[in-house]
C-alpha cells in the first residue's frame, strides 16, 4: 500500500514530539558500526564473485585532441590478458587463445589529461595493470597554446546573480568598505573508498556491486549508457566509504565494468586508483571572489557585493554555487551578486563536499572581519547587526533562523568576551608563547536547506519487529540509525527491533546521500509510512490514531492495551511512504545556520599555522541522532581546518595535468592537525523543513570554518592572507615587518 505525502504547506503537527518510545534524537550508536571497525562489511571492490575478471583503466597521456588508434594486439599476448574494451569496441581472446581483430576505430575526443580512453581486462589485477601500462596508445595532441588552462585568462558565460540598488555609490558614501579579492583551489572528495564496481550479466540482467551514493539517479544513468531498461538493472551499495560528491553519479570504473561484463559474458572487477580517483573523478573548482562591503557608521551595511569566477570543462553545466548563501545571510540594500564560468580543459568539476557555501562562505566571513577591524566592530556584533528580516533579494520569508542564538551561545561556550589578551579592540599581535603567536578568530555558517522526493517500505511482521527497505545509501552518515530511530519512534518499537536495508534499487527509490537533504527527506518517506501503519494499529484497536499509544511494543488506548504482536494476530502490515516537497519550497527560505571559533597559534619562524581549539554551534532543526550529527558536525569542522590551511588541487600550468594526484601530496588534515572539537547543536523545529523537523547537518560543519581560522591566524600574527589555503610561505610572506 503506497501512501503519499506532498508537502505544500508548514507541519505543525510535531507528531515526533508526541509519540511515546523517546528515541529521535538519543545518541544510538549506529547498527553498522561493528561490522565497519571490524572490517566484515563488505564494500563494492569485496564481494567473492566466482570468476571475475579485472579491469584496469587506460587514461589520456595529453591534454586536449583525438585519439586515433589503440593497438590492442600490443598486449593481447600478454599473460593473462582478456580484452581490450574502448567505447563500444571489443578486441578479445577467444577461446583458441588468438585475439580477434578490432573493427575499425573513429577518433575519439578527449578533453582532459587523465580522461579515460579504454579498459584492459585480466584474469588478475597485476596483469591487467600491468597490459593497461603497455597498452599503445596513437593520438594527435592539440598545440597546448590552443589550449585554455587557467580560469583567470580563459572565456567566460555569466551564470546570473542579483543586481539591485546602486553598490558603487553605496561604496562611496559608506562610512567604512571593503572591497578585497579572494581566491581559493580546487578540492578533491578524498573519500576513503576509491570508486569501484563489480559488473555480472546474466544475458538479461546486469547485477552492479557499486559505490554510488544516488541509487535512484545512478540508475537511470548507468541505463542510458548502456541502452537497456532500468528494470534489466540491479545497483547494490549496501557500504559506501564515503563520497563526498564524488559519487553522486555513475563514473568511469561502473560503465567499464558494466560494458566488460555485457560483452565478455562473465563477472568484471574495475577499481581505480587513487591516482585515476583524483585525476579523473570530478573536482571543486578553483574560485576568484570580489566582495564589496559598504556600512554605515553603526555598522550597518548598506551595500553588498559578491562576484565570484569558478571553472568547468567545455559543455558541462554545472557552476560551483558560490553565491549560494551570500544571496540571503545579510542585508544590505543595494547588492550585487554575479557568478563566472570559466571553460577550461581540467578534469570535470561539480559538487564536493559542501559545494558553493563551503569556498563561498570562507570569503564571506573572512571580508566581514575586515569590515569588523575598520569599523572598530566586535565581529560577532558586526554579524548581529545585519540580519535581514526577509530574504533581501526575493522578499521571502525564513522559515526559521538561529543563526542569532548560534552565534550568542557559541561566543559564550568559546569564552569569546574573555581572551584575556584581548583587552578592548581587538587587534593582532597580543599574545605570544615563545615563538608563537596565539590569536583566535569566528565566522559565520549558513548552508541551504533541501528535500528530495523519496519512498519507503515499512514491514511491521507478525513478531511485532519491523523492516525497513529503501535504496537510500549509508555513506558513513548514519542512515541506517537514522531510519531505524524514525521508524522505531513512529511504532513504539526498541530500536533493536527494527531491521534497515538500504542500497539496492529492488527496494523503493529515496533520495540518496548529496546536498544534506537525505536524512530529512528518507527519514519523512519511513516517517509518512509509519503514520500510515499507526493509523492501522489503532484500527485493529477499535481507536483513532490520535488516541493510540505505542512504546516498547505494546499498543494502549483509552480502556484498553495488549502487546503488537498479540493485536497482529498474525498479521504483517506493510505500507510504501511516498514524500513529495510541494509549493512550499517556494514560499520560504530555509537554510541551516551556525558560527565558528577558533584559537590559533603560528610559529613567528616557520609561518605554520596550528589549530589549537576549535568549536562550531549549529542550528539544523530536530536533531534525530545526538551521536551521528554530533559527528557530521566534527567532520565539518575537520574538513574547514583542510580548507583553510591544507587542501588544495595543483595543476601543472603547462598541460593542465594534476600534479598532487595521491594523499601524500594533496594534504587532508591527519589526526595532528585536528585538537579537541567543541559542538553545541541549537536545535528547533522548523514545520517548513520537513514533516520531522530535520534540516540538513552534513555540510553545514565545513560553511565558513575555514574564515575563522584565516581570521585567528590575523589575530595572532597580524597576516591578513586572500588565498586558501594558508599555508605557511603565505603566512610568512604576509607577516609584518
Amino acid at each position: 500500500m503506497s501512501v503519499r505525502l506532498k508537502q505544500d504547506k508548514p507541519d505543525t503537527r510535531n507528531i515526533l514530539d508526541k509519540t511515546q518510545q523517546k528515541v529521535i534524537g538519543k545518541p544510538v550508536s549506529r547498527p553498522d558500526g561493528i561490522a565497519k571497525t571490524t572490517g566484515t562489511a563488505p564494500y563494492a571492490a569485496e564481494y567473492a564473485i566466482e570468476n571475475c575478471a579485472e579491469g584496469v583503466l587506460v587514461t589520456a597521456p595529453f591534454t586536449r585532441g583525438e585519439v586515433t588508434g589503440i593497438d590492442a594486439s600490443s598486449v593481447m599476448d600478454m599473460p593473462g590478458v582478456i580484452a581490450v574494451i574502448d567505447d563500444d569496441r571489443l578486441t578479445a581472446r577467444p577461446a583458441q587463445g588468438t585475439a580477434a581483430k578490432a573493427p575499425a576505430q573513429p577518433a575519439r575526443k578527449v578533453g582532459y589529461f587523465g580522461q579515460p580512453i579504454a579498459l584492459v581486462v585480466a584474469e588478475n589485477f597485476e596483469q591487467a595493470r600491468d597490459a593497461a601500462r603497455h597498452l599503445k596508445v596513437q593520438y594527435r595532441a592539440d598545440a597546448l597554446s590552443d589550449v585554455p588552462l587557467d580560469p583567470e585568462n580563459a572565456g567566460a558565460e555569466s551564470q546570473g546573480g542579483t543586481r539591485q540598488g546602486d553598490l558603487a555609490h553605496a561604496m562611496k558614501i559608506a562610512a567604512h568598505n571593503v572591497d578585497v579579492t579572494y581566491r581559493t583551489h580546487g578540492h578533491s572528495s578524498a573519500a576513503m573508498e576509491p570508486h569501484a564496481a563489480i559488473a555480472q550479466w546474466d544475458g538479461q540482467r546486469l547485477t552492479v556491486h557499486a559505490s554510488l551514493q544516488m541509487l535512484k539517479f545512478n540508475i537511470a544513468e548507468l541505463a542510458d549508457c548502456l541502452g537497456l531498461e532500468e528494470d534489466d538493472i540491479r545497483l547494490l551499495a549496501p557500504y559506501v566509504g564515503g563520497g563526498f560528491g564524488s559519487k553522486l553519479g555513475i563514473s568511469q570504473e561502473t560503465v567499464a565494468a558494466s560494458i566488460a561484463a555485457m560483452a565478455l559474458q562473465r563477472p568484471v572487477r574495475v577499481v581505480l586508483s587513487r591516482q585515476q580517483v583524483l585525476q579523473c573523478v570530478m573536482r571543486r573548482s578553483e574560485t576568484r571572489q570580489r566582495l564589496r562591503l559598504a556600512c554605515d557608521e553603526d555598522g550597518r551595511l548598506i551595500g553588498f557585493g559578491h562576484e565570484a569566477r569558478v571553472s568547468n570543462l567545455p559543455g558541462e553545466s554545472f557552476a560551483e554555487p558560490v553565491l549560494q548563501s551570500s544571496e540571503f545571510l545579510y542585508a544590505g540594500e543595494n547588492r550585487h551578486l554575479e557568478l563566472e564560468l570559466a571553460r577550461i580543459h581540467r578534469m570535470t568539476a561539480g559538487s564536493v563536499r559542501a559545494p558553493g557555501e563551503a569556498v563561498g562562505m570562507p570569503a564571506l566571513e573572512a571580508a566581514m572581519d575586515v569590515l569588523a577591524e575598520k569599523a572598530d566592530i566586535d565581529p560577532v556584533e558586526l554579524r548581529l547587526r545585519n540580519l535581514p528580516e526577509k530574504h533581501p533579494a526575493s522578499g521571502l520569508p525564513f522559515s526559521s533562523r538561529k543563526y542569532a542564538e548560534c552565534l550568542q551561545e557559541g561566543a559564550r561556550a568559546f569564552g569569546w568576551e574573555k581572551g584575556g589578551w584581548q583587552k578592548g579592540p581587538r587587534r593582532p599581535r597580543q599574545k605570544k608563547e615563545g615563538e608563537w603567536w596565539i590569536g583566535t578568530g569566528m565566522a559565520g555558517a549558513a548552508r541551504v536547506h533541501n528535500v528530495m522526493e523519496a519512498k519507503a517500505r515499512v514491514l511491521l511482521q507478525p513478531d511485532a519487529t519491523a523492516v525497513v527497505q529503501t535504496d537510500m545509501t549509508d555513506i558513513g552518515t548514519g542512515s541506517y540509525a537514522i531510519l531505524r530511530q524514525v521508524a522505531a519512534e513512529m511504532l513504539g518499537l526498541e530500536p533493536e527491533k527494527v531491521l534497515v536495508e538500504l542500497g539496492d534499487t529492488d527496494f523503493p527509490r529515496a533520495s540518496g546521500s548529496g546536498g544534506s537533504w537525505g536524512a530529512s527527506s528518507a527519514g519523512s518517506a519511513v516517517f509518512v509510512a509509519c503514520e500510515d501503519l499507526r493509523g492501522r494499529i489503532a484500527k485493529l484497536a477499535g481507536t483513532s490514531a490520535e488516541e493510540i499509544s505505542l512504546k516498547d511494543g505494546i499498543a494502549s488506548w483509552h480502556g484498553g492495551s495488549l502487546p503488537l504482536d498479540q493485536l497482529l494476530d498474525g498479521k504483517q502490515l506493510e505500507a510504501e511512504g511516498h514524500y513529495q516537497p510541494g509549493d512550499i519550497t517556494d514560499d520560504f527560505t530555509a537554510a541551516g545556520y551556525g558560527a565558528f571559533f577558533a584559537e590559533v597559534r603560528v610559529n613567528d619562524f616557520t609561518g605554520e599555522a596550528r589549530v589549537n581549539r576549535m568549536l562550531g554551534a549549529f542550528g539544523f532543526g530536530r536533531v534525530l541522532n545526538e551521536k551521528t550529527a554530533r559527528s557530521q558536525c566534527l567532520g565539518g569542522i575537520t574538513w574547514s581546518i583542510g580548507a583553510a590551511l591544507t587542501e588544495a588541487l595543483l595543476f601543472d600550468p603547462v598541460d593542465g595535468h594534476l600534479a598532487n594526484c595521491d594523499l601524500a601530496e594533496y594534504h587532508v588534515p591527519v589526526h595532528r592537525d585536528v585538537p579537541d572539537l567543541d559542538v553545541l547543536m541549537i536545535e528547533e523545529r522548523d514545520p517548513v523543513a520537513s514533516p520531522i523537523q530535520a534540516k540538513g547537518i552534513g555540510e553545514l560543519g565545513m560553511c565558513g570554518g575555514a574564515a575563522a581560522i584565516a581570521n585567528a591566524i590575523y589575530n595572532a600574527c597580524g597576516a591578513r592572507l586572500f588565498e586558501f589555503p594558508m599555508t605557511p610561505d603565505k603566512v610568512l610572506a604576509g607577516l609584518p615587518d
